[in-house]
């Protein structure tokens, strides 16, 4: 079933209890979002020309964006969710690539975050303003009287395909230029369905939506996942604000966060315990999960975060440990710490060498490919660049991992985080975790970071950017030694650079192109700082 008419169904069966709300004071039940995104469909049809296919969305995580998603889903259009915490030659190229005539956000929004779309802006709020008294009465009495079937035909739901496009999500851009990646209808459906598999989700949950819709694990799991299923969902426009976070989770009796490590730091350090004390599950994805967040949050709040394992090009769900408060009895162990579970429903994962062209026995180490429903159609007029990464339906990951018997995934690098440095190949993260354990790193902070620069001797010069601290470099890298660190993977005391703040995307992922870009700029054809 297509996610539009689970919406429909999930809506109705939460006709009189809360299905979404905000830190803005919405509080809406299930009809209320229905009435509201069938009167929001209706203004849309008529604001927007017949054949404008695809529209962009700029808004942060809010119960109107959640509706503006929803309308534009429910008229057969394709919502381009663009990312607000970009630069703004990225905002344009991302527009100009998906041929965007209109993108739905607000001038305070825009001036808040420093963006312009010129004459493309399209006011949610004066889309509002033209909703007209016909407009809501039809819309509520689709919402209440109108059978479903006859609904779903009235909207052309019947017409739509498994393999018709709903979204294209733009690459956060951390390793380079932004690629539209074109998402369908199965693939999110998939996943949807993968998330309701493990986490047996029912009316009594309530999701935490603090993550972007331009990022596609806030667009599957906070967005389509509670408008879809039973939960309710409660959003937040900043998930770095722990004190509101905390305070939407504490009243709305919250039972699911998902998140990054970045914010899962935060919230140890800067939310009271008593707010996440309804918590049964959270994940930290988007990037590695270490172990001392997990710990720093698990003393703080009583809940240990699990560790989930994704890439946009997937929907992006690959694998998940399932959290212990879910785990079924008699079943199997569907949890490993140290791995990122295993693949979800309907998704295999196999291991290659590093050129792809050999099949690599169970426990080796090599590339990591993935097929399923959740693969991407391809990048947005782009078939050259999705012939790189998906052959015969498996997409490439880019990340180092290996398989053990029980098929749990364990991710130990991206290629993009290695350095081939005398001909081996040194993980950035290994030796980033040892840098800032050296550094005195507590509960999960990020001290330090790992990057590298072309060297004409060894090929690549490891450079290391750190946070302000009375630690001497020098002392840091006799200490990295007695670690027991292969020499070729210790950085030079004079690679070592001081920064004001660690650079991370609106995603909360690490900013690896801004950080090469630092390395480059600092280090690249230099001798020393």
């Amino acid at each position: 079933m297509i996610l539009q008419r689970r919406f429909l169904r999930a809506c109705r069966a939460a006709a009189r209890r809360m299905k979404v709300a905000d830190s803005l004071g919405t509080r809406l039940t299930g009809r209320d979002v229905l009435v509201r995104t069938l009167v929001a469909r209706r203004v849309l049809e008529r604001v927007l020309d017949p054949d404008e296919r695809m529209v962009g969305v700029m808004l942060p995580p809010t119960a109107g964006a959640a509706i503006v998603n929803a309308a534009l889903a429910l008229s057969g259009r394709v919502a381009v969710n663009l990312n607000y915490t970009s630069t703004q030659p990225i905002l344009d190229v991302c527009i100009e690539r998906a041929r965007l005539a209109h993108v739905i956000s607000s001038p305070q929004f825009l001036s808040r975050v420093n963006l312009s779309l010129g004459d493309r802006l399209l006011d949610a709020g004066g889309l509002r303003g033209r909703a007209t008294a016909v407009d809501k009465a039809l819309a509520f009495a689709q919402a209440v009287l109108v059978p479903l079937p006859l609904l779903e035909r009235s909207l052309g739901l019947d017409r739509v395909r498994p393999d018709d496009v709903l979204t294209v999500i733009f690459t956060s851009g951390s390793t380079g230029d932004p690629k539209g990646v074109v998402l369908t209808e199965d693939n999110v459906g998939s996943n949807v369905r993968a998330i309701d598999a493990l986490l047996h989700l029912s009316p009594g949950d309530v999701a935490l939506g603090v993550l972007p819709f331009f990022h596609s694990y806030g667009y599957t799991t906070t967005l389509w996942t509670p408008l879809t299923l039973e939960p309710a969902v409660v959003y937040h426009t900043d998930p770095r604000d722990a004190k509101v976070v905390g305070t939407l989770a504490r009243e709305h009796h919250a039972t699911i966060l998902m998140a990054t490590p970045t914010f899962l730091r935060i919230y140890a350090r800067r939310t009271p315990p008593e707010d996440f004390a309804s918590l049964e599950c959270v994940f930290g994805a988007a990037e590695k999960l270490p172990t001392d967040v997990c710990d720093a949050f698990e003393r703080r709040f009583g809940v240990r975060p699990s560790e989930a394992y994704g890439a946009t090009e997937l929907s992006p769900l690959v694998a998940a440990n399932v959290p212990p408060a879910r785990h079924v009895p008699g079943r199997p162990a569907d949890a490993r710490e140290g791995t990122v579970g295993r693949p979800i429903l309907g998704c295999r994962a196999r291991i290659t060498d590093r050129d792809g062209e050999r099949d690599l026995p169970v426990g080796e180490e090599g590339l990591l490919w993935i097929t399923g429903p959740n693969v991407m159609r391809g990048y947005l007029d782009r078939p050259d660049l999705t012939a790189k990464v998906v052959r015969d339906g498996w997409y490439c990951t880019g990340d180092i991992a290996r398989l053990d018997h029980e098929g749990f995934i364990t991710i130990t690098g991206r290629e993009s985080r290695f350095s081939k440095i005398g001909g081996e190949m040194v993980p950035h993260l290994s030796i980033e975790e040892a840098v800032n354990a050296e550094l005195g790193a507590a509960d999960g902070e990020l001290l330090a970071v790992v990057t590298a620069v072309p060297d004409p001797a060894k090929g690549e010069r490891l450079v290391v950017f750190h946070l302000p601290t009375a630690h001497d470099p020098r002392d840091v890298v006799r200490r990295l030694g007695q670690r027991g660190l292969p020499n070729l993977w210790v950085p030079a005391a004079d690679s070592f650079a001081e920064i004001a703040e660690i650079p991370v995307l609106g995603s909360g992922k690490l900013d690896l192109k801004r950080l090469g870009d630092m390395a480059q700029a600092r280090f690249a054809g230099a001798d020393g700082p």
